[in-house]
């Protein structure tokens, strides 16, 4: 692929449905490709069976201009992964336009950005055993191994100020094993202000009040935010939004 392009697999104009900036109006470009591989991955046609146009680098310039709106969002899949991100992120600035990237942070690289929106993936993203859409089982092999890299965190936390960690935890029983893990994470990335830290239900759908609650309760033990998906409750669980 030639570095001016990048495989897309959609482009669309919506709100920000999830942290800090949740609400505001932003162009979405969503890269096909990633190096993980969620059992509760809610953009398959990104990574488990990926789907892509080869669009140019001053397309997607134009049409983030066209959409008349001054935030925008490159997201994935895991947008890191590609080396022309970096020259469709420089046009964007170029442009005055506001920068979030979401990424799993797997992948420390320097980039334009105003908000580095990381996903770390708890141990609760591994594909089971037996994952119908893993024969063989070398895809959990491969996320077990990759889904956490401390190093690429600590460098991302560390060069962009502005930053925030979202988290997808389950509720119930599992919720204690999620908040361990993250609480590990944080004291081995270092530097992280409680606020910065943002938990996230688990699903495509709108959670049980039981649910909400019981996290809520865990961010305000511990000074963190809790992270509503805004898209879902709005459009539901549909691509384009």
């Amino acid at each position: 692929m030639k570095p001016e392009s990048l495989p897309i697999s959609e482009t669309f104009t919506s709100i920000q449905g999830e942290g800090i900036l949740a609400g505001v109006a932003s162009f979405f470009v969503r890269v096909s490709g990633c190096n993980l591989r969620c059992a509760w991955c809610d953009t398959p046609y990104a990574s488990w069976k990926p789907e892509h146009t080869t669009r140019s680098i001053e397309s997607l310039l134009d049409e983030a201009t066209a959409s008349r709106v001054s935030h925008a969002v490159l997201t994935g899949g895991e947008p890191m992964m590609f080396d022309a991100i970096e020259e469709l992120a420089a046009g964007l600035r170029a442009r005055g336009v506001h920068i979030t990237i979401e990424t799993a942070g797997t992948i420390d690289r320097s980039i334009a950005c105003d908000l580095m929106s990381i996903s770390p993936k708890l141990a609760n993203s591994t594909p089971s055993e037996g994952d119908e859409r893993d024969p063989g089982g070398s895809w959990r092999r491969l996320h077990e191994a990759r889904r956490t890299n401390v190093d690429a965190l600590r460098g991302l936390v560390t060069r962009y100020a502005e930053h925030q960690l979202k988290f997808v935890v389950r509720g119930g029983g599992e919720l204690r094993n999620d908040v361990r893990e993250i609480e590990q994470l944080l004291a081995s990335i270092g530097g992280v202000r409680p606020g910065r830290v943002l938990l996230m239900p688990e699903g495509v759908t709108v959670p049980s009040r039981e649910t909400q609650q019981e996290i809520v309760s865990v961010c305000i033990e511990r000074g963190w935010r809790y992270c509503p998906r805004l898209h879902i409750e709005i459009f539901g669980n549909r691509r384009g939004t």
